[in-house]
């Protein structure tokens, strides 16, 4: 018979969480170049899923001020990208992407919790 209390268990370790979205090396760079000109007052960038469109959300990425609690943080090189908490169970597994052609410039987003989008792609449905 082994006495439990003579036992020591090892401390839990917290495991890192990977993020919920996954930034490309050009949406750094994208993020980067808007922190360098945001406002005086601009802490970062935030990614949020409005409700708006024919899909019924979509994504808007706007300068911040304040920090909230419930929103996740990442570090980047140029600049800290939130995610706005509310918004985080629609993104997980995305990957953010800054893309430019002759026509368009933008962020891009694949996202697996996609269920569908609407034709001019400014919205989606989960």
């Amino acid at each position: 018979m082994t006495d439990t209390n003579s036992l020591t268990r090892a401390p839990a370790r917290a495991r890192t969480r990977p993020a919920a979205v996954t930034l490309t090396p050009a949406a750094e760079q994208r993020i980067a170049d808007l922190m360098a000109r945001a406002p005086a007052d601009a802490i970062g960038v935030k990614l949020s899923t409005p409700r708006r469109g024919c899909s019924g959300l979509a994504y808007s990425v706007d300068y911040v001020t304040q920090e909230e609690a419930m929103d996740e943080k990442i570090v980047t090189p140029g600049g800290t990208f939130y995610i706005d908490g509310a918004s985080v169970l629609y993104l997980i597994g995305s990957v953010m992407d800054w893309r430019e052609d002759d026509f368009t410039a933008g962020f891009v987003f694949e996202n697996p919790n996609a269920k569908g989008a609407c034709g001019c792609g400014e919205s989606f449905m989960v």
